[in-house]
């Protein structure tokens, strides 16, 4: 999914004629911290709340208070991955997106990258959830793929998470079988290390309501 198609309506941009006092109350309205701020058209940088608090008067127009802004953006044609993080360096929570003459295309959201990837992730799909932990140098997906299809299951999507300071890899998958005993025990066969998993059982709450939840929580 390329960043063209990522971008949201629901979020305008200010002009640098607008006040702190303005991009406060838009913030507060678009449940956001961050906006990006155009002049004649063009895109001049990114405003944040913290940015604005931090003046004596907030009636001052945008280029009164400041001087000059961050200017994170991404391309039309970046990759969802590429917006998620550039939005993770610069710790937005929206992020501009241009074409390749720097036109102002319109932004994305945290809440907006969120519910699409929720869509497009097999999150939504009925299943279950295991997490492994895997030593970088015996990490094989393929393997995995063929643990996981032993037990007639398939894998709907994947996520590894690694950190610099550790040799040990964070597998996790999604999974279209509820029931997810035999897989973790024929995992645990191969020696993986299952640090969590997460199946419906009457002790678990649904994982769709879960999610539910943190939709309802990044909307409020």
């Amino acid at each position: 999914m390329k960043a063209q198609e990522l971008i949201t309506e629901e979020i305008p941009p200010l002009t640098h004629t607008d006040t702190g006092e303005k991009a406060l109350h838009w913030m507060d309205e678009f449940k956001v911290s961050h906006l990006p701020v155009l002049k004649n058209g063009n895109f001049v940088g990114v405003i944040s709340e913290s940015d604005i608090m931090d003046k004596m008067d907030v009636n001052q127009t945008l280029d009164v208070l400041f001087d000059h802004l961050p200017r994170p953006y991404v391309f039309s044609d970046a990759h969802i991955y590429e917006v998620l993080a550039k939005i993770s360096e610069h710790k937005l929570s929206i992020l501009p997106i241009l074409d390749h003459t720097e036109k102002y295309l319109g932004c994305t959201s945290i809440f907006h990258l969120v519910s699409l990837m929720a869509n497009t992730g097999s999150i939504k799909e009925p299943g279950g959830i295991i997490v492994l932990e895997v030593s970088r140098i015996n990490y094989s997906m393929a393997q995995i793929g063929q643990i996981v299809e032993s037990n007639n299951a398939k894998i709907l999507s994947s996520y590894i998470m690694s950190s610099p300071d550790t040799t040990k890899l964070e597998v996790t998958l999604k999974i279209n079988q509820i029931e997810l005993d035999r897989i973790i025990r024929t995992f645990e066969r191969y020696d993986y290390i299952i640090k969590a998993s997460y199946q419906k059982s009457s002790g678990d709450e649904d994982i769709q309501f879960r999610f539910d939840a943190l939709m309802n929580y990044l909307n409020l």
